[in-house]
């Protein structure tokens, strides 16, 4: 096949781009640009895509014998990622940036060029599998991105190759160097590349402004006032603004933000306990949607819990009944289904979540 890597100058894509060439596909390599001033992403290991990035892809797409290019995507980046993660801070949700540049940059934007120039599948770094059509958890647990990666539909799976899912990340860094890739011993991207302070909330400030509003106890009762709501995510415990913990001396926690008044209540961490979970946006992995409830795990952070639930398809989203509660689960933030089987790796779909409940059915238990 003639397949697309996408290098964005880590170990791992390096590796995926040098698979695929053993593999006997003829592979091009790309780098996405997705700054207009690259300055402004992240530079080192605190980003995935700061500027001297495009730099390591280049040299390890020499090594691998294969045509490199850079494409410019800074545009879309800006309206689908960062202006969605903006959009949504102030409206009192919590984004997962990485989700959504996966959804809309690389297996969207991406892979719509990549076909139209010919190319039969794309291929990442990224730390899952893929068999007969169907997304599954990474070998190595602790780097999985199958949460990231569950908002792809059937059609764009069937465009994607994850060669790296099968192995753990120590060996794909011993393979790196066997191969002579430089960057083998890069350590790994974390927090949000389009931010170079790594201060959320200056950022968002910045962008969206002083909004003051009241933070409130669980009976409505002022304690304190904020700038903005932008500056909270449901279960935040840290840099409240408050004089101390609760009258029972334990945290406080942010469970519940309104935008529109620009309150932010706060409790006990048995007031974020949730059981039932409402999405919109749903994606169902293997194309269909079901037209029965069925069983499932249920995941709604990138490296978070699971809890055994019951899910169904409503209209454009899905309905999600936990047995065991989950918490600090926030609007924004994706809600992924897996297969309930032994395994437990099998993506069956995700939605955007959209709103919680908190009252445990009858004989459940807390």
């Amino acid at each position: 096949m003639r397949v697309l890597a996408a290098m964005s100058g880590g170990v791992d894509s390096a590796v995926a781009a040098a698979r695929a060439v053993d593999a006997g596909h003829e592979v091009v390599g790309v780098h996405l640009a997705l700054s207009s001033a690259p300055g402004t992403l992240r530079t080192g290991s605190r980003g995935c895509c700061s500027k001297e990035d495009a730099g390591d892809a280049r040299r390890a797409a020499d090594v691998l014998g294969i045509p490199f290019y850079v494409w410019d995507f800074a545009d879309r980046f800006k309206e689908d990622v960062i202006d969605d993660f903006v959009e949504s801070y102030a409206a009192g949700e919590t984004p997962n940036p990485c989700l959504r540049c996966n959804e809309k940059i690389k297996f969207s934007a991406l892979a719509d060029r990549a076909v139209a120039l010919g190319f039969d599948a794309v291929v990442t770094g990224h730390y899952a599998r893929l068999a007969d059509g169907v997304l599954r958890r990474a070998v190595d647990a602790d780097k999985d991105q199958s949460y990231v990666l569950a908002v792809l539909t059937a059609e764009q799976l069937s465009r994607a190759m994850f060669p790296v899912g099968d192995t753990p990340k120590p060996q794909i860094r011993a393979e790196a160097a066997e191969r002579g890739l430089a960057v083998a011993n890069k350590p790994d991207s974390h927090d949000i590349c389009f931010i170079p302070s790594g201060d959320t909330r200056a950022f968002l400030g910045a962008k969206i402004g002083i909004r003051p509003g009241a933070i409130v106890d669980s009976g409505g009762a002022e304690l304190g006032r904020h700038e903005g709501v932008h500056g909270f995510t449901i279960g935040q415990r840290k840099g409240l603004g408050l004089p101390g913990p609760g009258p029972d001396g334990k945290p406080r926690y942010v469970t519940d933000i309104d935008p529109d008044s620009g309150t932010v209540r706060v409790g006990s961490a048995d007031d974020l306990l949730v059981w039932s979970i409402e999405a919109d946006r749903a994606i169902w992995t293997g194309g269909a949607a079901p037209t029965e409830p069925f069983d499932c795990v249920v995941q709604v952070r990138a490296h978070g819990g699971t809890a055994p639930a019951t899910a169904e398809a409503v209209g454009d989203g899905l309905a999600v009944r936990l047995r065991e509660p989950l918490s600090g689960v926030a609007r924004g933030q994706a809600v992924v289904l897996y297969r309930p089987d032994s395994a437990g790796d099998a993506v069956l779909g995700s939605g955007t979540i959209t709103a919680t409940a908190r009252t445990a059915p009858a004989g459940a238990r807390r």
